[in-house]
């Protein structure tokens, strides 16, 4: 029997036009060609990248304060009844302060503790290598030692390296060191001015870019803008909320035992502590280090602070104030924490997380308009997942609760 043209047809149409792993292959196919495309015209987004780089660091320095303060200002808005303007200026006057009896008070003390903690920490350093080298004086452990004195005399000579690397630099590109420190000063100078007009015009922006996109999708883009806001304002807030309290558990226990630098050191574990699950251990090495230096019951003194201020904080604080908010598994933050080192160093460790969710909630929307929208779900997955928008109207709930 004879095929008849149709029936040919039908046989490439299935295979070649009408298969889904086919035209994923050639979507594929054609997303690296683009990005194959975009990087060899780099350079035409130079500019582009000099511009993020000028603009960018006031105005991610303005979003953290933004969203430590806007809850503040609508409480003062919402429930006291007084003018949002006034409300910011009176904010921004008590910031003020406390940032002038920071600068004469509180600074120079810090001050006094890190001169102290730079001029001795090779003392430490050599103190407890020799406690290390005793501790495997056994000749059963010559190996372990010898390995010991190694990675020593390594790291010493890395670090005399470097420093002599870094004198002439430093003394050579002093227009270098100016120039960075003008850039911070543009940035301290020029962040509380953008954040005024965002505590300003706060819910102005978001109804300005839902105004440019098309009808269809003014609603989505609008819950996809109040979830991201919602999500950020979570983590930001949360986060900083936890370093502050781990710094002040840091510096209470260590003034009880009567470690040095106490206030140095909580001050570096709260900043550490930005960094998820390794941020704490982090700021227990130069402790341990200083406590050997000082004695071995020191040590044992310094790593019981360590156990109770991180059972307080994974028990108590944490899950209090942060919560399982970013509705992260623990697997896929240690994955994001490994990539965004990899490539960003401390940058991308810290920045890591926020940019996952965000990327992870633009992802999720898209995927649930595509399965809305694809002939590959079939009606009852499309019927479902509608079903599951409607009686689950959190993220409805939460921009509406952003907006007041």
């Amino acid at each position: 029997m004879k095929e008849t043209p149709e029936k040919r047809k039908s046989w490439f149409y299935q295979w070649f036009l009408n298969n889904q792993l086919t035209v994923i292959l050639i979507n594929v196919f054609l997303v690296f060609l683009i990005i194959y495309f975009f990087s060899k015209i780099k350079f035409v987004f130079d500019p582009l990248n000099q511009i993020l780089g000028i603009t960018m660091p006031p105005v991610i320095l303005a979003l953290v304060l933004y969203y430590l303060i806007n809850p503040l200002i609508n409480v003062l808005e919402n429930k006291f009844h007084v003018n949002r303007i006034i409300s910011i200026t009176f904010v921004f006057i008590i910031i003020l302060a406390l940032l002038i009896w920071g600068v004469m008070s509180l600074i120079p003390f810090v001050q006094d503790q890190i001169d102290s903690l730079v001029k001795n920490w090779p003392q430490y350093w050599n103190s407890l290598n020799k406690s290390l080298q005793n501790m495997f004086s056994d000749p059963k452990l010559h190996m372990v030692r010898q390995r010991l004195v190694q990675t020593n005399a390594s790291i010493t000579k890395s670090f005399e390296k470097s420093m002599d690397q870094i004198l002439p630099q430093t003394v050579n590109n002093i227009s270098s060191a100016v120039s960075v420190l003008t850039n911070v000063v543009v940035i301290i100078m020029t962040a509380p001015f953008i954040l005024f007009f965002m505590l300003k015009d706060d819910r102005k922006f978001k109804e300005s870019i839902v105004k440019v996109m098309p009808n269809r999708i003014k609603k989505s883009v609008g819950d996809m803008l109040s979830e991201i806001s919602q999500s950020l304002s979570s983590y930001i807030t949360g986060q900083l909320t936890v370093a502050f309290w781990v710094a002040v558990m840091f510096f209470v226990g260590y003034l009880i035992i009567g470690q040095r630098y106490a206030l140095v050191l909580g001050i570096v574990a709260g900043i550490l502590n930005l960094i998820p699950y390794i941020g704490s251990t982090l700021a227990l090495v130069p402790s341990l280090v200083i406590a050997a230096f000082i004695a071995p019951s020191m040590v044992l003194k310094v790593l019981i602070v360590f156990v109770v201020e991180q059972t307080v904080e994974t028990r108590v604080i944490s899950p209090i104030i942060v919560g399982n908010k970013m509705q992260m598994h623990p697997v896929t933050t240690i994955l994001v924490l490994l990539v965004s080192a990899g490539m960003y160093g401390l940058v991308g460790m810290v920045a890591g997380i926020p940019i996952f969710a965000i990327l992870k909630i633009i992802f999720t929307r898209f995927f649930n308009w595509f399965k809305r929208n694809s002939s590959w779900y079939d009606d009852e997955d499309a019927q479902n997942l509608d079903t599951e928008s409607e009686t689950n109207p959190d993220n409805e709930k939460k921009s509406q609760e952003n907006h007041k």
